[in-house]
């Protein structure tokens, strides 16, 4: 198992407490300050991913459940679009990946509130970071980070300019988030509400040929 950069100081500052407290009051008094421990890394847990190859993908940016599928105006391009939401809780590995090869051709930062991930109200009022990326066909497709109740930070490697590639990872979300993907209207969706999906491996849909 792969811990994510992110959260290497925070793992080891945990264990080297935990280590040293067990020392000094023995497990009695530790036992608690092991399961916190044991939480802490299973949520920055960040383990490799078979990448779907597949002529078309979309895969999912995110690992957890599909919480909303449904025609919209896309608010960062401002087109109609299709829009794929994915709800993270605590216990989905938070790294996220770019869900098709492409251009960045822009990045908006936007802070906000702190409302539960879940509610569709997030994606317009909470703290997000998007991306949009155009692909070598020239399909658009935007990519948005948003913060949840718990998170409060959003982590993104990725700049404007930059080229990607499929399932490649770009950024993590603190503590339970959510990710949205707005897609070409032709695009064919291959997930289902309520489904959960893996970051990087699932398709979420497919890009029709040109």
């Amino acid at each position: 198992m792969i811990i994510a950069r992110e959260g290497w100081s925070i793992v080891g500052v945990g264990a080297a407490v935990t280590v040293v407290l067990h020392w000094a009051l023995g497990a009695a008094w530790a036992w608690p300050l092991w399961l916190v421990l044991f939480f802490v890394i299973q949520f920055f847990r960040d383990p490799p991913r078979e990448i779907s190859e597949a002529v078309g993908a979309i895969v999912s940016p995110a690992h957890g459940k599909v919480v909303a599928i449904e025609r919209m105006r896309d608010p960062y391009l401002d087109r109609d679009a299709l829009k794929v939401s994915i709800f993270m809780n605590v216990f989905s590995v938070h790294s996220n990946r770019i869900p098709m090869a492409g251009h960045i051709r822009g990045q908006w930062y936007h802070a906000g509130r702190f409302f539960n991930a879940a509610l569709d109200k997030a994606s317009r009022e909470n703290e997000r970071n998007a991306l949009w990326v155009q692909t070598p066909t020239g399909e658009d497709i935007v990519v948005v980070q948003i913060a949840g109740l718990i998170a409060r930070r959003i982590s993104c490697d990725i700049k404007h300019g930059e080229r990607v590639t499929t399932g490649q990872r770009y950024g993590f979300i603190k503590f339970g988030s959510r990710v949205d993907v707005y897609l070409p209207l032709e695009a064919d969706i291959a997930t289902r509400l309520g489904q959960w999906v893996l970051s990087g491996t699932d398709t979420i849909a497919y890009l029709r040929s040109r």
